[in-house]
């Protein structure tokens, strides 16, 4: 690993890198192929005490950083993005959401069986009429006495299909804008409340995507995360620590596709000579090399800052468009390298191509990243 992890993360990737070899790497064709949620391989993270890992240990978590988590997402992402997806979700927005956001209380009843891995959480913002546009929220919220009662629907939810608990935003006042939106924590099994499976994704194959559908679901008021009306800054602050972890998962496909790209280069010979004898060859794994590095300092810089508590909303921006493009060069050059083997499943290279791709949609598109760092850099005009 880099100098610059301390020798508990060296560690924590070492051992990490370990599972995912051993039990992440030999099903990652058949969780893409299938379309199937990894059940048994988060229960594995689970039990190696990975989906409690940003928990605080009052709740049965680890107690640990960001810088931390980035080590994990990239080992993992190197080998199963399917995978790295399913813990990003559960940790870094549903888990999170209510771990940062919650009540004593609400914390107590949901935290230490969302750390365990006992339950999965998910986080519901999209809709089906907004995209970049997150926060147009159509899905409404109205005071019922004892209940907030909820209609409307969110799609493209990962986890949604096998999900426990669901942090979701919604809108108690469409014309108030960002100010009539809240957060609210609705259960699996509350009345009104439908999950509809959604197939055919290009990649990230096995993370369990839905549609989620309200129909005058009525959710108890103690669930409500803050006060009505937090909602926009509670989504925003999620977002803004959450693409520090994809573009960490980022990382780890670019590193997935200089590893195979590496080890094919040597043992496929062309011309009576292993093609990592070429300099084209050697000049494509250098420049993934590069970026590699490049793209992990500032996901590196971008974990630093949030874990010690200063303004990092601007880095994380710059963290998750960077890498998430290094990730799209890196694949392409992998798929490259590869010739048409690489065109072809089941080569690792293959599914991380269109792994890749929705890296620089969801959490914000890049377009959406770069008019985070614009903003910052022109201000008020």
């Amino acid at each position: 690993m880099q100098p610059f992890y301390n020798e508990q993360q060296q560690m924590l990737a070492a051992t990490v890198r370990e599972f995912a070899e051993n039990d992440l790497a030999p099903v990652a064709d058949d969780v893409d192929t299938n379309e199937e949620f990894p059940k048994a391989q988060f229960a594995a993270l689970a039990e190696m005490g990975l989906t409690g890992l940003l928990t605080s240990p009052e709740f049965g978590g680890a107690g640990m950083g960001y810088r931390d988590f980035m080590v994990v997402l990239e080992e993992i992402g190197a080998v199963c993005g399917s995978t790295s997806t399913v813990l990003i979700t559960h940790t870094s927005l549903g888990s999170e959401t209510i771990n940062r956001f919650g009540s004593d209380e609400q914390r107590e009843r949901w935290m230490p069986s969302l750390a365990a891995g006992e339950k999965i959480a998910a986080f519901a913002l999209t809709e089906p009429q907004t995209g970049s546009d997150a926060l147009g929220l159509q899905t409404t919220i109205v005071d019922e006495g004892e209940f907030y009662v909820l209609n409307g629907s969110k799609l493209f939810i990962t986890n949604a299909s096998v999900a426990d608990v669901f942090a979701v935003f919604v809108t108690a006042d469409r014309s108030a804008g960002y100010r009539g939106i809240s957060a609210i924590v609705v259960e699996r099994e509350t009345p009104g409340f439908e999950i509809n499976e959604q197939h055919g994704k290009m990649g990230m194959r096995g993370s369990g995507t839905a549609e989620l559908v309200f129909s005058d679901c009525r959710v108890p008021k103690s669930h409500l995360l803050g006060n009505v009306g937090d909602g926009y800054s509670i989504a925003l602050k999620i977002l803004d620590s959450s693409r520090i972890t994809v573009a960490a998962q980022c990382l780890g496909l670019a590193k997935g596709a200089l590893d195979q790209s590496v080890a094919y280069a040597k043992q496929r010979n062309a011309f009576g000579r292993p093609i990592a004898t070429k300099q084209a060859i050697q000049f494509m794994l250098a420049d993934m090399s590069t970026e590699l590095d490049a793209a992990r300092l500032m996901v590196y810089r971008a974990a630093s800052l949030y874990d010690k508590g200063f303004p990092y909303g601007t880095e994380s921006a710059k963290a998750k468009l960077y890498a998430s493009e290094v990730a799209g060069r890196n694949v392409d050059k992998a798929v490259q390298i590869h010739g048409g083997i690489g065109y072809f499943k089941p080569t690792p290279v293959e599914r991380m191509y269109r792994d890749q791709r929705v890296t620089e949609i969801y959490e914000g598109t890049s377009e959406i990243q770069r008019l985070v760092i614009s903003r910052d850099l022109i201000g008020e005009i």
